[in-house]
């Protein structure tokens, strides 16, 4: 993969217009993911907002659901960097999610920057979080029975909009399932340096990804940082996945290190050899695959009845 990348000298995120840098994103994706799975159903879910407008989102049922089914429920964030990424490009993570999850799974269109910056997408994260529970019958799922997932931006959407849900009186999320998130915006950690140039997301793209949703620089604001959150107690069960090779990986064990000190559950599945975005490739990457039947194990057992 990284031969790909580098050595026919394909342009890297920050040497692209955004508009260039979603397309290449959805080629990249669309190119090496595993075929499509059959589900039992695919609705395209309008949220209304108070304002009028619509926040949409992707509805999977599993194969195995009966069509009367109430099932637990996976609301999923895209990775992305907060700039590219979307619904479609997630479809087949998404309906191997539901699948492999016996739950449904409501794929979130979260607004992107730089037309949208911050906090566009955490509001948007907690109002389809929130929505979704309010509406748990017209969507045929348990509100008791919500968990909260992402990968890269997604997974930092999931944790911050966890945090939030702490201050409100519920339904609150059963589990998160956070790949390779975002815990922290400015890091000096290892990995930072050790991963920043040749592998994949290099350490110019996370610059040019937080540049764009953060063109105000708060970065120490913990919707965007979500380790500068003064608490991190309270959160529910999670499981956490990290790539070796991935700038990010050290961020994220330091904040499952911080989330057991302060009393909460972590189980983290470290996957050796891979690049950040490894699980959205599952064509090129067998590990892809299994980490995603390992991810669907998981949330399966958290949201049983």
């Amino acid at each position: 993969m990284l031969d790909m990348v580098y050595r026919v000298g394909a342009p890297r995120f920050h040497e692209l217009s955004v508009e260039q840098a979603r397309h290449s994103f959805q080629k990249l994706l669309f190119a090496f993911r595993p075929e499509v799975p059959a589900v039992a159903s695919v609705t395209e879910v309008p949220m209304a907002r108070p304002d009028g407008s619509a926040l949409l989102a992707r509805l999977y049922r599993p194969l195995s659901a009966a069509p009367d089914a109430v099932l637990p429920l996976l609301v999923y964030f895209h990775g992305g960097g907060w700039c590219v990424g979307a619904v479609e490009s997630y479809d087949v993570l998404c309906r191997d999610r539901a699948n492999g999850g016996a739950c449904a799974v409501l794929s979130v269109d979260y607004r992107l920057a730089p037309e949208h910056p911050f906090p566009a997408a955490v509001d948007d994260a907690a109002f389809a979080a929130a929505w979704a529970a309010e509406n748990a019958g017209l969507l045929g799922i348990d509100a008791q029975r919500i968990a909260l997932g992402g990968d890269s931006a997604g997974g930092n959407l999931a944790i911050v909009t966890a945090l939030a849900q702490r201050a409100t009186q519920g339904p609150h999320a059963a589990f998160l399932l956070l790949i390779y998130p975002s815990t922290e915006i400015l890091s000096a950690r290892a990995s930072r340096e050790t991963y920043g140039d040749g592998y994949f997301l290099d350490r110019e793209s996370l610059a040019w990804f937080f540049e764009r949703y953060l063109p105000g620089g708060e970065t120490e604001d913990w919707r965007a940082s979500p380790m500068r959150a003064r608490s991190l107690a309270g959160l529910p069960p999670m499981l956490l996945v990290t790539a070796e090779c991935d700038p990010l990986t050290d961020d994220c064990v330091a904040f499952a290190q911080r989330v057991r000190a302060e009393g909460g559950s972590v189980e983290h599945l470290p996957v050796a050899g891979m690049v950040h975005g490894f699980v959205t490739l599952g064509k090129f990457f067998p590990e892809a695959g299994e980490t995603v039947r390992a991810a669907a194990a998981a949330l399966r057992r958290a949201l049983a009845d």
